[in-house]
């Protein structure tokens, strides 16, 4: 018996590698835990910061020489004003899904007084007035009228969608790439951001109208942050402590063998 005993006992070496492997797994679970729990941390404030930030009065746009330094902790869904004329025929329809269900964003250059160009996105439209749409931005001349635009600012989306990729030759837009877009559009200064607009300033009522049918619903800014960080902490600590329990039962299954 003590023979057979001895057999089933592990050896040095097995041993240490399996209190490698648990400190290993242990530290890297508390790692990952506190990891989260300082992300929770970050996203409160920044979920506190964009509240404060929505809700402020509306600013000038950034100016070219600040566009360096714009990001999406300090300028995203940042109230702007803008004021310029619409350059149509430079339009494009990108892709979107909202509560509306699907269909595209109308995304449209505004042409600064300095020369620069934003992207705005103009509002949603639905997938069966694409056609509609496409022939209207491909009649569209020149406009000489001043608009004014308020939104938010929003950063660049670049690349695509999850599965699709932007395709600027097919005027196939999955995301909204300001880069890509200008580069397609022909847009010599562009902003590296877009503008979600809200209710147009220039003209209230007929904004109202145009948000009441199906043709163009401007204002759906959609401003969520996923927080499930602490959900995801106590996941990694709770691994930790279940690697500690393991360890406990093996030394515990060790003992029992030492003594048969």
């Amino acid at each position: 018996m003590k023979n057979q005993s001895a057999a089933r006992q592990r050896s040095p070496f097995a041993k240490a590698m399996l209190a490698f492997v648990g400190i290993a797994l242990f530290l890297g679970f508390m790692a990952l835990g506190t990891w989260q729990v300082q992300r929770r941390a970050w996203k409160l404030d920044l979920i506190e910061r964009v509240e404060q930030r929505v809700h402020s009065a509306p600013v000038a746009l950034p100016e070219p020489g600040q566009w360096p330094q714009i990001n999406a902790a300090s300028h995203e869904y940042l109230p702007v004003t803008a004021q310029g004329q619409w350059l149509d025929r430079q339009s494009v329809l990108a892709k979107a899904l909202t509560e509306a269900g699907a269909g595209f964003w109308l995304m449209t250059p505004l042409q600064l007084s300095d020369g620069t160009q934003v992207l705005v996105n103009r509002g949603f439209t639905p997938e069966k007035l694409r056609g509609q749409w496409l022939k209207q931005i491909a009649e569209a001349g020149p406009s000489a009228e001043t608009v004014t635009v308020i939104g938010l600012i929003r950063m660049s989306e670049p690349g695509g969608g999850f599965l699709r990729k932007n395709d600027p030759t097919n005027d196939q837009w999955y995301s909204r790439d300001v880069a890509a877009i200008a580069q397609a559009q022909g847009l010599n200064r562009p902003a590296p951001y877009f503008i979600d607009q809200g209710v147009p300033a220039s003209n209230p009522a007929h904004a109202r109208a145009e948000a009441g049918t199906e043709v163009l619903r401007p204002g759906m800014t959609v401003i969520r942050f996923p927080n499930s960080h602490l959900v995801y902490a106590l996941t990694w600590y709770g691994l930790a402590i279940m690697v500690i329990g393991a360890a406990w039962l093996v030394r515990r299954h060790d003992k029992a063998v030492a003594k048969s």
